[in-house]
């Protein structure tokens, strides 16, 4: 079983038809949606083509989805920006769609080629808003892994790493949509035999374009945000300090 793992796509949809013309996409025996798929410009059009995927597609539920959710009959101008923004998702969608979202699990577990038992999760097995890096302490991160399986792919914070903490392995497969990585280009995982991180270029004008076309709050921010993506050790250093933050 060989595993492409798509995470954090926000909605980017000219980054996930990038992605989903890769050869090792299209042959790859699952395609694991690892949570915040559609909460970004295009939403409905992201979910139809993911859905295409048919019975190859792992659905995850990110706290992204669980926001959009619980937002339905939100006042859209209520809210923080990602507040705003998950109200107006919710608004793009249909109720069959919204419910379709409501079943994906938190986690799902795939027996992978050369990996074995693999759990994915959004952010870790046991939180779907939980923070830990590449940098943070193996003694901070176990207990978010307690009874995982061998191998734990999660994404959440849009750096990817590969790490070995408690004996398992850890891996975060990046951001399709909105990576933090200091170089443009969607980002994602292929399991099986190994793990490989992998980056997938596209037509960065031509997707800002899409993206400040649309309605989305601030649209034209976040177009920018993707032509000039934050560094990985600026992002890395950002979420430690909401981790802390948290504790």
């Amino acid at each position: 079983m060989r595993v492409a793992a798509l995470y954090d796509i926000h909605g980017n949809l000219p980054a996930l038809e990038a992605v989903l013309a890769e050869p090792d996409v299209a042959g790859a025996d699952v395609v694991v949606i690892g949570g915040d798929a559609l909460a970004g410009p295009m939403p409905a059009e992201t979910l139809t083509l993911l859905e295409g995927l048919g019975e190859r597609a792992g659905w995850l539920r990110g706290n992204a989805e669980r926001e959009v959710l619980e937002r339905r009959d939100a006042d859209p101008a209520e809210g923080g920006i990602w507040d705003r923004r998950a109200t107006w998702v919710a608004a793009q969608l249909s109720a069959d769609q919204l419910a379709r979202i409501a079943a994906w699990p938190a986690t799902v577990a795939v027996d992978v080629d050369g990996l074995g038992p693999t759990r994915f999760c959004h952010a870790t097995p046991r939180d779907d808003c939980e923070i830990f890096t590449a940098i943070t302490p193996a003694e901070v991160v176990e207990p978010m892994l307690a009874a995982a399986e061998p191998t734990v792919v999660c994404g959440h914070t849009h750096v990817q790493f590969d790490r070995t903490i408690g004996g398992r392995r850890v891996v975060n497969a990046g951001s399709v949509g909105l990576p933090y990585e200091g170089q443009t280009g969607a980002r994602w995982c292929l399991l099986g035999p190994d793990v490989q991180l992998r980056r997938t270029d596209y037509d960065m004008e031509a997707a800002a374009e899409r993206i400040s076309a649309t309605d989305l709050p601030e649209a034209a921010e976040l177009a920018q945000e993707t032509l000039e993506p934050a560094a990985a050790e600026e992002a890395t250093a950002h979420f430690e300090k909401m981790r802390i933050g948290r504790e």
